[in-house]
């Protein structure tokens, strides 16, 4: 008796391109607002031409709503040849919801920075600068996950989200209910490949990025960068 192959879709997940969350004088631009830099446009642009250069044509786009996830996805669009594309819009798909920075306590801004993205047996608690606990971030990005594999109008489905919603999907995919890796990086504008199944959803790639493919000029995770920014202008 034959047996049928697995009939599978297609997602192509990326992170938002590069921006600045600090001004020149050292205040903090409302992460709500906050546009893509220079670096970032660019590798917006730079992932758009590898989609058109693979040929991979979308038939559906999704972003967080948040300015730095719809100018990415307009960006990989316009330079994948597929400008005409309407973005959807999934708010509960926004980024880890920070606290503000100028209530948290001198001794406590390393962890309030970094302690959601570190392994510990508690990592639901961790709160993100203050904010939103991982827990938290979980109870609304999976259900909107879930919602989104259960439709049936699209085949090959570029999102755009953030570093730390992106951790929540690939871990979900690759451990189970409430997993959260959160040394998973992912670096600005990056890709990872998601195969979903009936029954199944396989991870193909993690953390791709079409302007820095070895990652040679990094040693630092973006949250690192962003505490040692942070701590140069205090």
């Amino acid at each position: 008796m034959s047996r049928s192959l697995p009939k599978r879709r297609r997602i192509y997940l990326m992170r938002h391109g590069s921006v600045d969350y600090f001004r020149e004088d050292g205040s903090a631009v409302p992460p709500d607002t906050v546009p893509l830099n220079a670096l970032g446009r660019d590798q917006a642009d730079a992932a758009g031409r590898l989609f058109a250069q693979c040929g991979v044509q979308f038939d559906s786009v999704l972003v967080s709503g948040l300015p730095r996830t719809v100018e990415t996805a307009t960006r990989v669009l316009a330079a994948g040849a597929q400008p005409e594309l309407h973005l959807l819009h999934e708010p509960a798909l926004e980024e880890i919801r920070p606290g503000r920075l100028a209530d948290i306590p001198k001794h406590e801004i390393e962890a309030a920075f970094l302690g959601a993205f570190r392994v510990g047996p508690n990592v639901q608690s961790q709160r993100f600068l203050g904010g939103e606990s991982v827990g938290e971030l979980l109870d609304r990005v999976l259900p909107a996950f879930d919602a989104l594999l259960a439709r049936s109008d699209w085949q090959c489905l570029l999102m755009v989200m953030h570093g730390g919603v992106n951790r929540a999907l690939l871990s979900r995919v690759l451990a189970g209910e409430r997993a959260f890796f959160g040394r998973l990086e992912q670096a600005p504008a990056c890709i990872n490949v998601i195969d979903v199944g009936a029954n199944d959803q396989i991870v193909r790639a993690v953390n791709l990025a079409p302007t820095q493919w070895l990652h040679e000029r990094e040693t630092m995770t973006t949250m690192e960068k962003l505490l040692a920014q942070f701590l140069r202008q205090a």
